[in-house]
């Protein structure tokens, strides 16, 4: 049976021109990207046509100042597009996510002339990005990683392998924490590497339980030559740039995980009301009405509190605690409420003829990535109580 488009949620937008573009994106969603979701996440095809409409259609940096090439839409309006996309389909929504990372280092901290030289096409150029912190020893403690960049005289020499890098293989360009200096944090670079380096390469994509239409692999740097005029920021200054990535990468996370998360509500609903036992819909018994409002509960208040951090960062104020608060909570509340959506649905939720088994596989891997919810705690509490002492 092929997905059902989500109802429409009713959002508060700032402006005329956000509600428009919320429409925008609805249509292509349903016109574009639902239809075949289904069939091509069981195939495994990533569907870089869909991203090519979306770069045309000015969608891949709306974030980011027109100037460059991006959209000129504050957080609030990005995120609630994200879910919309992430309702239609996780790839893609996720997708936008890991493309709106790998190009915030330049967009934040590159210079002017990087900026002009390469921003254009990595927002509206049909490019695809990548962001490579992570490796195969260094998941949660980041700051150990390996891969090393070496100077030699106007370029770096990048050599390690980066691990778990969604679009990897695929992508255009790569924004990659290397090792310049000390261990720790202090030590680590960051640079933009094209996608078709000499001596870059990817490993298989690896066979995940969900998101089988999002490539993610390991990628490989062997003796990858980049100018010094790729480095972005200062020598040391990576770690850093890193950090301050994933402050909003895991808001977009969490928009994500509300739209997979009310993409598998919509279903459980049309579902509880159109089936009949008993002589009466499902949807008249007390039990499954109870579990109907908690799921749309906490999926409004998530909404609300990827909102509430969004207004925080638009606003030029501090965020990272309730980014962590809403990456933590969204991607919890995903899970929960995918799990009630296949048992509103009874056997025919655990088959693939209905689309919520899909989001309950897919809800798994939000808890994961871009720091997994037990670093979110960690994080929400050193905002609380100080960092830990040893």
């Amino acid at each position: 049976m092929p997905d059902r488009a989500p109802q429409p949620v009713d959002r508060q937008l700032p402006t005329d021109e956000a509600r428009d573009l919320i429409s925008l994106v609805r249509d292509i969603a349903q016109r574009e990207i639902a239809p075949r979701a289904a069939d091509e996440e069981d195939a495994g095809r990533f569907p870089r046509e869909v991203f090519t409409l979306l770069s045309t259609s000015g969608l891949l940096g709306l974030p980011y100042d027109s100037e460059h090439g991006g959209g000129d839409q504050p957080y609030e309006v990005y995120l609630q597009v994200l879910e919309e996309l992430a309702a239609a389909r996780l790839t893609v929504g996720l997708g936008v996510s890991v493309h709106t990372l790998a190009s915030y280092a330049l967009a934040a901290y590159g210079t002017k002339e990087q900026q002009v030289e390469h921003l254009p096409a990595m927002l509206g150029g049909g490019l695809l990005g990548a962001y490579c912190l992570s490796e195969p020893s260094s998941g949660s403690d980041a700051a150990s990683l390996r891969t090393k960049a070496v100077r030699d005289g106007d370029h770096w020499v990048i050599d390690g392998t980066k691990a778990w890098i969604t679009h990897g293989g695929i992508a255009d360009f790569y924004t990659v924490m290397a090792r310049t200096g000390e261990d720790g944090p202090r030590g680590i670079t960051a640079f933009l590497v094209p996608g078709d380096a000499e001596g870059l390469s990817a490993a298989v994509p690896e066979k995940k339980m969900g998101l089988k239409g999002s490539p993610t692999a390991q990628v490989h740097f062997d003796g990858v030559r980049v100018s010094d005029e790729r480095r972005i920021g200062e020598e040391g200054q990576g770690f850093a740039i890193a950090l301050a990535s994933l402050d909003s990468g895991r808001l977009g996370i969490a928009a994500c995980a509300i739209g997979l998360a009310q993409a598998a509500l919509d279903e459980a609903v049309a579902y509880a009301t159109g089936r009949q036992q008993f002589g009466r819909p499902i949807a008249d018994f007390q039990g499954l009405r109870f579990m109907l409002a908690d799921m749309a509960t906490q999926i409004e208040a998530g909404r609300a509190l990827y909102l509430s951090a969004a207004r925080l960062r638009d606003a030029g104020r501090p965020f990272a605690k309730q980014a962590a608060m809403a990456k933590l909570h969204c991607t919890d509340t995903a899970m929960k409420v995918t799990t009630d959506a296949v048992q509103v649905l009874g056997g025919y939720g655990y088959t693939a003829d209905f689309p919520v088994e899909r989001h309950m596989r897919e809800a798994k891997v939000l808890q994961i990535v871009e720091g997994t919810n037990q670093i979110q705690r960690m994080v929400i509490a050193r905002h609380l109580a100080g960092p830990e002492t040893r």
